[in-house]
């Protein structure tokens, strides 16, 4: 078991930047693949970025690619997005998922891959 905390959610202006933070605690952290979605109102969870639980591979969407970082600092068992360039399209409550048991290159994509979610944070970019 896992428990994921976000943080760092705000409200910022069309081209400014936010530094969203998940720390988990339980289990061994290093051994989870992580992962952030984003939900809009009256929209579906979607997938945003995603992260080996060996932090050597990650996967973007193509909404965010070249815009947004994910990385994982293991020894303070925080995952963390770095988000650029944030556009008016880019507000949502952004959400932290684990998972355990992949293989340690792998990256989940979708949101039935992951077992332990976060509450969310919400960011907010105006026009």
């Amino acid at each position: 078991q896992v428990q994921l905390v976000e943080s760092g959610g705000g409200l910022v202006q069309a081209g400014g930047s936010l530094r969203l933070s998940c720390a988990a605690s339980g289990r061994t952290f290093s051994s989870y693949a992580m992962g952030w979605f984003r939900q809009a109102p009256g929209k579906e969870r979607e997938f945003v970025a995603g992260i080996s639980w060996s932090g050597g591979n990650t996967y973007y969407a193509d909404t965010v690619k070249g815009r947004f970082t994910i990385s994982i600092d293991n020894a303070k068992n925080t995952v963390y997005l770095q988000m650029n360039s944030l556009k008016p399209d880019d507000t949502a409550v952004y959400h932290c998922a684990a998972d355990d048991g992949t293989p340690r290159n792998r990256v989940l994509t979708t949101v039935r891959q992951y077992r332990y979610w976060g509450q969310g944070t919400q960011v907010t970019v105006s026009s």
